[in-house]
Formats: structure tokens, sequence, C-alpha cells
């Protein structure tokens, strides 16, 4: 899954330190962060690609990312999450969606609008997209029980943005678990036909239809 410049002052510390609002650019020290973030993730998850996940020890992946145990458990509180971390920039992205939607667009349509426009790049958060790398990732993912189990409590968050997103009361938390779920179960019955052999142009048009169905139902159930 996927991952500005420096601000005007008199070296690191300045950057660092300086105030900043919602779109200032990320600071110094953040950038280092998620350097480090990505490199540790890429060097994890390509010895689970090659070895399975259960087989790389955390000892090894600190000593290939060239940092100590402790300090990548400062970076990955687990071992799953070394994996899940490509799925950070997603967590919210439901949530983003019905907040920066046009006036006059319901969540729902932002939402729909959002998942067709995902199917058409071949987004790989939406399953369709049959990139030998991102298909190997998947593979490992959903075939590894503990990260599966990981992956749910990444969607848990998930729909709690969402639900705040809606308003927060009961019916925006039981609306949101039920959007959540649908573009979950939307997902992941892509992913299972392009694992199967079908590619992401095959799938494409059924896809669609699909996720029309869902928002469809979606409508119906909740009026939204």
């Amino acid at each position: 899954m996927v991952m500005s410049g420096e601000k005007p002052g008199s070296g690191a510390a300045a950057d660092e330190d300086a105030p900043r609002g919602p779109n200032a650019p990320m600071s110094l020290r953040e950038r280092k962060k998620q350097l480090t973030y990505q490199a540790v993730s890429d060097a994890a998850i390509a010895m689970f690609l090659e070895r399975g996940f259960d087989k790389v020890s955390v000892a090894e992946v600190a000593a290939a990312a060239d940092i100590s145990k402790p300090t990548l458990f400062r970076y990955f509180p687990s071992k799953e999450d070394l994996v899940l971390h490509r799925f950070a920039d997603h967590e919210d992205e439901p949530a983003r969606t019905v907040a920066a939607r046009a006036d006059g667009e319901s969540p729902l349509d932002a939402l729909r609008r959002n998942f067709l426009d995902g199917l058409e790049r071949r987004d790989p958060v939406t399953g369709l997209c049959d990139v030998p790398e991102v298909l190997a990732f998947h593979r490992l993912l959903y075939g590894t029980p503990s990260l599966v189990a990981r992956l749910y409590a990444y969607q848990g968050r998930s729909e709690a943005a969402l639900a705040r997103a809606l308003g927060d009361r009961v019916p925006d938390r039981l609306a949101a678990g039920q959007i959540i779920a649908v573009l979950r179960i939307l997902a992941l019955d892509n992913w299972r036909r392009i694992s199967a052999g079908q590619s992401a142009d095959q799938v494409y048009g059924d896809a669609v239809e699909a996720a029309e169905l869902g928002f469809a139902q979606l409508r119906s159930g909740l009026g939204r």
C-alpha cells in the first residue's frame, strides 16, 4: 500500500520546533521518522515474502534494517505492524472522503465516488490490482492468521474515524460499521478473483457492478 519541503529557518532545530498548522509542510524530524518507518517496513516485508511471516524474527528484521530491537519496537509496537504499516495511510480514508465532500454531496455519494475512482485507478486498497508485488503482499497478508486478526483492528479504527466524521451518534456508528464492512467485502472479493488468476481488467466490470449494488443496499438500508 502507499506512503515537502522544509520550512524557512536556520537549520533542523528551527524546522523541528517551528509552529505548524494543519496544512504546514512535514518537519525534518517527521520526514526522518517517515523514512525510517518505510525503510524498516520494506526490509521486513521483503524477508517475510521470501521466507514466510512466522519464520522471520523481529531481531532479524532489526538487524537487516541496522537498528536495535528496542528501536524497532518504538516504531512498530508489534511484528504484525511491520506489515500493516502499509495500511496506515488508508486507515482514515473513508473519514477524509466524507469530510472533504462537496457541498450538497451526501456521505454515501462521496464514498461511492471514491471507491469507483479507486477501481478505475486499480488502487490496491480496492482489491482490484494485479501488480505482482501487490498480489504477493496480499497473499502474505491474507495467508497469515495473525495478520488477518490485526487487520481487523485497523478496520475498527477506520470505522471509528468514519463514525466521528458522520457525527458520532449511535446511528452514525451503525452506519460506519456497515459502510466499512461493505468496503472490506468488495475489496476481498476482488482480490480473491485476481488471486485465482483473473486480471484486473477482466474483473473490473463485475467489480463496478458489485460496488453499485453494495452502495445501493447501503442507501436503501441506511437512508443516507
